[in-house]
């Protein structure tokens, strides 16, 4: 199992292929339309592996990030994930920090996550990010302007805004709904919602169902794991306030919202969050599911 998954299950065609170390998969009403669908989701996605990369160095985002402290061109896409990324660190007040790049390297996710995994000598732990420098963080319409001393990284956001671009792209231009799922992070969008998506931490793909109008997002500690400098295991959520890895009081956290950003950004900041969590989604009416590290469940709002 690729990842902790959260997967529609209305007994529909449907595509899935591995995708950026996890999955996507689509799925559309009518589905007639599920080949021309796929046709614009894997351009679109193209892209945002173009633009968005932390692991190419020819990327809009690698680009920007050498040229910290000053303005980088940017394409469209790097421009609509910066600014959604920034719109999540608004939302959880720098819960979910786009600016986490360095520190991310400095913990060693620098490359693939196999690559990480396989590698046996380190160097250097380079400097992290400077804190609160996503408050500095700028965007144009053609163009980004990095904070110096810190690296943008998308990958808190980057699937959940992407699985928005991609469903709303493919409901609009076919007229139909479109379901995307990249990694747990879901949007339904289109007139045919809700619709039933199954949330498991297992690899037999038990759990729950839920009904999705919009967004749902899973957020874990479980999965992209590797073992660090100190030869500790350490996972990629990081929490701002101290550039570690989160308490794991939660292993995974998963959040309904509007669309799968908002969902994807409770989620996070739920595992930042850790004991705090439950009252923070409370307060801002989110409905989520909380697995603690035990497995015990607490659920906010209305979940089912």
């Amino acid at each position: 199992m690729s990842d902790v998954s959260a997967l529609p299950t209305r007994a529909t065609p449907y595509a899935r292929w591995t995708l950026w170390g996890t999955y996507a998969f689509l799925a559309v009403d009518p589905p007639e339309l599920l080949a021309r669908a796929g046709a614009i989701a894997d351009d679109l996605l193209a892209g945002v592996e173009q633009e968005l990369s932390r692991f190419r160095p020819d990327s809009d985002l690698s680009r920007a990030n050498a040229r910290a402290g000053s303005w980088s061109p940017a394409g469209p896409l790097l421009v609509g994930a910066t600014r959604a990324a920034l719109a999540a660190a608004a939302l959880t007040e720098g819960l979910v920090d786009p600016c986490l790049g360095r520190t991310l390297v400095s913990l060693g996710y620098d490359d693939d996550l196999a690559a990480v995994r396989r590698r046996t000598a380190w160097g250097p732990a380079p400097a992290g990010d400077r804190a609160g420098a996503w408050r500095e963080l700028e965007v144009h319409d053609d163009a980004v302007r990095v904070p110096a001393g810190a690296a943008l990284d998308l990958g808190a956001t980057g699937k959940a805004w992407a699985a928005d671009v991609v469903a709303s792209t493919v409901a609009s231009a076919l007229g139909c709904t479109a379901v995307v799922s990249l990694g747990g992070d879901v949007s339904v969008q289109g007139q045919d919602a809700p619709w039933p998506v199954r949330v498991s931490e297992t690899p037999d793909g038990s759990g729950p169902v839920v009904w999705v109008e919009g967004g749902l997002a899973t957020s874990s500690t479980l999965v992209r794991r590797w073992r660090g400098r100190s030869g500790s295991v350490v996972h990629h959520v990081v929490d701002p306030r101290t550039g570690l890895p989160a308490e794991e009081v939660h292993r995974t956290v998963t959040c309904g919202g509007p669309d799968a950003l908002s969902a994807n950004a409770a989620s996070t900041a739920a595992l930042v969050l850790g004991a705090d969590a439950p009252a923070w989604l409370e307060e801002h009416g989110v409905t989520a599911r909380l697995v603690d590290a035990d497995g015990g469940v607490t659920t906010v709002g209305a979940w089912p």
